[in-house]
């Protein structure tokens, strides 16, 4: 017996437009193409509409009553959950200021009427494959749990993994444009300058440094830059040298670096994260718990963990 074959997902692509002959032309070639079409004849429904479903893809007319494209454009981007959502305007408007204007606003292409069809449909795939291919790549990021986040050069969050955003959760001033919820809205300028610097070779130290941040201690890494004004960091929160990690340091004839596992162990993070933390190999942490175990006179993690708990509220 045959298994039932399985419906391939079919691309969403919301065309916003208030002439009708286009909307029905788009809607057929669309159709036909394989993707599902939403229709709305003004920027307001789309954005309403967008609300309660999201597209995969957004062709956008330029020009109509209310709010122009452009606009609706802006304020769709304005939702950070909608700030890869690819939009492709359509125009009559063919002159180099509106094309300027259109990317600006946070579009990714611009086709100029009459259209010419199976252009545009090839531009559309484009951008649904270039969309879908920096969608997984940032869902690996954050299933891979690193501490990872991107800024502009003047230190604004354009995105990060959730585990970057455990570490950057600070409450901001009401009046500061936060670029995702719950998280600092910048990285200290300074910070960025600096690390900018090091990776010129102004310095001979790697390209890391310390900040504090929302109470926390962090060291932030330059690892590369993204775009002409993205750049990427990881971030690994610096255990309190002076205080839980010395505790553990003298009660149990540790090393440094054995004391900063035991805390880390202590507090619930398992060997992967703990390497990220202290920037070593899972290996290199199972080697310290293996010297750990045996000067705590345990077993196991869990023995040591509760150990450790012990220690520090004795």
């Amino acid at each position: 017996m045959f298994e039932p074959a399985i419906a391939l997902r079919r691309d969403t692509v919301l065309v916003v437009d208030d002439t009708p002959e286009t909307l029905h032309l788009l809607t057929d070639t669309l159709d036909q193409a394989g993707f599902t079409v939403l229709i709305a004849t003004d920027g307001e429904t789309a954005l309403e509409l967008v609300d309660q479903v999201t597209p995969d893809l957004v062709l956008m007319d330029a020009r109509m009553p209310g709010i122009s494209g452009f606009e609706t454009c802006k304020r769709l981007k304005r939702d950070k959950l909608l700030s890869d959502l690819p939009v492709i305007f359509m125009t009559g408007l063919s002159e180099t200021e509106h094309v300027v204007e259109g990317l600006a606003c946070g579009g990714v292409d611009y086709v100029v009427k009459p259209i010419v069809l199976d252009e545009l449909l090839a531009r559309i795939r484009v951008h649904l494959g270039n969309a879908r291919l920096a969608y997984e790549t940032r869902a690996a990021l954050d299933a891979s749990g690193r501490f990872l986040l991107a800024t502009d050069r003047a230190g604004r969050v354009l995105w990060c993994t959730p585990k970057a955003r455990q570490l950057l959760a600070a409450p901001a001033p009401a009046s500061s444009a936060v670029a995702t919820p719950g998280v600092a809205a910048t990285l200290p300028a300074t910070v960025i300058e600096q690390l900018l610097r090091m990776r010129r070779g102004e310095h001979q130290a790697p390209a890391r440094c310390l900040v504090d941040i929302g109470g926390r201690r962090l060291e932030c890494s330059f690892l590369s830059p993204l775009g002409p004004d993205e750049l990427l960091f990881r971030l690994a929160e610096i255990a309190n040298t002076d205080s839980d990690q010395a505790i553990l340091q003298r009660a149990s004839a540790l090393t440094s670096r054995e004391a900063e596992v035991l805390l880390w162990i202590s507090r619930g993070k398992p060997n992967r994260d703990i390497g990220e933390i202290l920037n070593i190999s899972p290996r290199t942490v199972n080697k310290h718990l293996e010297q750990i175990f045996v000067k705590l006179g345990v077993e196991n993690r869990a023995a040591a963990a509760a150990a450790a708990v012990r220690t520090l509220t004795g």
